[in-house]
C-alpha cells in the first residue's frame, strides 16, 4: 500500500484544432465586408502562423477573428505566441505583417516557477521532479494531488497546463 501516485503536468496543443482554427479564420477573413480590397490573409509559414494586411489596425483584426476561433475550438490563448511585448504588426512593403507561434511544452522557468508553487504552498507529501518538457508531481495519496491539481489551476503562469497520467 506504499505506492506513489503521480500526475504530469504538461503544455500540449492538438495541432489539428489550431489548423481548423486557421482554416475557419482564413475562411471569415475571405467572406467579411470589412476585409474586403485590404489585402488581410492567414496562413502557416513553417512552424509560425503569419498575419498580413494592409493596416496595422487590420492585422490586429485578424489576429482578433484567429483568437476568437481558437477559443470556439478550446485552445487556451496562452499557447498563442505573439512577441515579448504584445502583438506588434511590422510594416514589410506596402503590407503590416504579424507573426505568432503555438507554444508547447514547459519551459525551464516555468516548470521551476511550478515546481516552487507546489513545494511552498502545496500539501507536505507532494514531490516534483522535471523531466525534459513535463514536471512530474508524485504523492503517497491521491487526495493530495488532487489539491495540488487545484492549486496549479489557479497559478498565474505564463502557459497553458494540462494534467494527464494521473495514476
Amino acid at each position: 500500500m506504499a505506492s506513489e501516485s503521480s500526475f504530469d503536468v504538461v503544455s500540449k496543443v492538438d495541432r489539428q484544432e489550431v489548423d481548423n482554427a486557421l482554416n475557419q479564420a482564413a475562411k471569415e477573413i475571405a467572406q467579411r465586408y470589412d476585409f474586403k480590397g485590404v489585402g488581410a490573409s492567414i496562413t502557416w509559414s513553417g512552424e509560425k502562423i503569419l498575419m498580413v494586411a494592409n493596416s496595422s489596425e487590420r492585422v490586429l483584426a485578424v489576429l482578433d477573428v484567429f483568437q476568437s476561433k481558437l477559443i470556439k475550438r478550446g485552445i487556451s490563448l496562452k499557447s498563442l505566441d505573439t512577441g515579448e511585448d504584445g502583438p506588434e504588426p511590422k510594416p514589410s512593403g506596402k503590407e503590416y505583417r504579424l507573426e505568432a507561434l503555438i507554444k508547447e511544452g514547459l519551459s525551464s522557468e516555468i516548470a521551476k516557477k511550478l515546481a516552487k508553487i507546489v513545494r511552498d504552498e502545496g500539501p507536505k507529501g507532494v514531490k516534483t521532479q522535471i523531466q525534459g518538457d513535463e514536471l512530474r508531481v508524485s504523492a503517497k495519496s491521491r487526495d493530495e494531488l488532487q489539491t495540488t491539481i487545484a492549486l496549479l489551476k489557479g497559478a498565474d503562469v505564463d502557459a497553458a497546463l494540462q494534467f494527464v497520467n494521473y495514476r
